[in-house]
């Protein structure tokens, strides 16, 4: 395999803290739950989406880019942690959000802001459907930009949760996690860790929590996802063939869709926070954890199991979505 000879740049604080969380599975009567906070990437208030840019970015400076330019929701993480790593970088950002203009910037949009980013507001389109237009503007009026993939989701992006999984290795000195569950998305984060496993020889099952609606999608998520392992399979070196059949994504928790918070979602942010002093965010973390806790009282995950929340960050995004968030004063402990 090739991964050590892909350049990486520096942007994060890594190992991420491994944590347990014992009130949290004490008040779920089990099983054992443990967290790994890559919301404490470090890198504009953290997040996974760190772990990418330290690959994507490297390969921007050695083409010599002088401008990089993305996509997401007007509360996209992945923006966020992409105009502070532009900003540390000396590159200029351009940001292509969906949605119009708010008459006041908060949470992730006001970072975006505060990073110095050129925000292109995009109406319906917030998975980079126009970037191609930005991008020739952008080379006609002299730049070099480079493209960072939605998400952060390309080979080189999945490469950096491989290097995720061997620092999950280095860190448990316990039994071996029965599940690891996580949000999933863009289909990056999702790829690595199933890569990862494989060249580990781990055992969890992989659960992916779908946060979004395969609507107007040019390929459905799954096959995005095994693309994705393939695809970085080959960039590595690695002999592997992955098959959408071994995926377990499960998308039962979408509720009414993207960033569309309802009584799930609040219950999972509400407890993590009360009983564990943690914050999740309403689009992907709060729905990921929401799911978890099902998965627990439904049984589908047992008492006796082990399992790893992995915490991907978001929190920024928590006072722009104030209006949604309803929590009760009950006594949870």
């Amino acid at each position: 395999m090739k991964l050590k000879h892909i350049e990486k740049t520096s942007l994060g604080f890594f190992p991420t803290p491994l944590v347990e969380l014992s009130r949290l599975s004490d008040f779920l009567g089990g099983p054992k739950i443990f967290m790994k906070r890559d919301d404490l990437t470090g890198l504009a208030l953290g997040g996974n989406k760190t772990r990418k840019l330290e690959y994507i970015l490297a390969d921007a400076l050695k083409q010599g880019c002088d401008t990089v330019i993305t996509a997401g929701a007007a509360q996209s993480n992945h923006c966020r942690q992409t105009a502070a790593a532009a900003a540390k970088l000396n590159l200029e950002c351009h940001l292509l959000l969906g949605g119009v203009a708010p008459p006041k910037a908060q949470g992730n949009l006001l970072l975006d802001y505060i990073f110095d980013s050129k925000i292109h507001w995009t109406g319906s389109n917030r998975k980079g459907e126009d970037i191609a237009r930005i991008f020739a503007e952008l080379k006609a009026a002299g730049k070099k930009p480079y493209l960072v993939p939605y998400g952060g989701s390309n080979e080189l992006g999945a490469v950096s949760f491989i290097d995720a999984v061997a620092e999950l290795q280095q860190q448990n000195k316990g039994p071996e996690f029965s599940h690891v569950v996580f949000a999933s998305s863009s289909g990056g984060t999702h790829a690595g860790l199933i890569l990862g496993k494989k060249i580990y020889n781990k055992t969890f099952d992989l659960v992916g929590i779908n946060i979004d609606k395969d609507t107007n999608a040019t390929l459905p998520f799954d096959q995005l996802i095994e693309q994705l392992v393939n695809g970085t399979a080959k960039l590595i070196g690695l002999d592997y063939t992955f098959s959408k059949n071994q995926l377990i994504l499960n998308s039962d928790y979408v509720g009414d869709g993207y960033g569309i918070v309802g009584s799930q979602e609040n219950e999972a942010i509400a407890l993590t926070a009360k009983l564990e002093g943690i914050l999740l965010d309403p689009v992907y973390t709060g729905r990921a954890m929401a799911g978890l806790i099902h998965l627990i009282r439904s049984g589908k995950i047992s008492k006796n199991d082990e399992v790893l929340f992995w915490h991907t960050g978001g929190a920024p995004s928590l006072f722009a979505y104030s209006d949604d968030l309803t929590f009760s004063q009950a006594d949870v402990c």
